[in-house]
């Protein structure tokens, strides 16, 4: 925890003073990874997992001093990413180094690679970000990943108003 700084120190006590729902000083695991995630760093669901995350509510119960080191833990986790990693993953795609992929291979990617989507999830999440194909399959891949991107952060505020267990989308630094 040596490696937090002390306007990281703040923010975290902040994000766990919202959690904090019954005023305890305690919060429910699972929503250790919204937590998290509020604190601009994306920890997948194995590592949420690994760092003491549940899936049910009531199981777990986290003291602040115990999130302080999960937050220090899960900053050094190289296993993130962000909107800039994420374009450089498509541009792998891009081989014509013009801004757009096969929209085939960006369904093939989400079904298949790092934590996969169902088929539903990514027909989804196509039907609601992609831009329509050009005649020859291709799409432009960076106004896509904004609009998933803000589809993410939709459906987290969603999940936020209709049953208060997620933090708004983000306490910036």
């Amino acid at each position: 925890m040596a490696d937090l700084s002390a306007r990281d120190v703040e923010r975290a006590n902040f994000v766990f003073s919202i959690y904090d729902f019954e005023g305890n000083g305690t919060v429910d695991a699972v929503n250790l990874g919204d937590m998290l995630r509020a604190l601009n760093t994306n920890p997948t669901l194995a590592t949420i997992e690994k760092v003491g995350g549940t899936k049910k509510k009531n199981e777990k119960k986290l003291k602040v001093e115990e999130f302080l080191p999960i937050f220090s833990q899960v900053k050094k986790e190289k296993e993130q990413g962000n909107f800039d990693d994420f374009l450089e993953c498509l541009k792998l795609y891009d081989k014509e180094e013009n801004g757009r992929m096969m929209a085939a291979e960006l369904a093939h990617t989400l079904l298949s690679l790092g934590e996969r989507l169902s088929d539903a999830e990514t027909e989804t999440v196509l039907a609601d970000c992609m831009d329509k194909e050009d005649d020859d399959g291709f799409i432009p891949y960076e106004p896509f990943l904004r609009k998933l991107m803000a589809y993410l952060m939709m459906c987290h505020n969603y999940q936020w108003f209709s049953n208060k267990d997620v933090l708004p989308p983000e306490v910036n630094s």
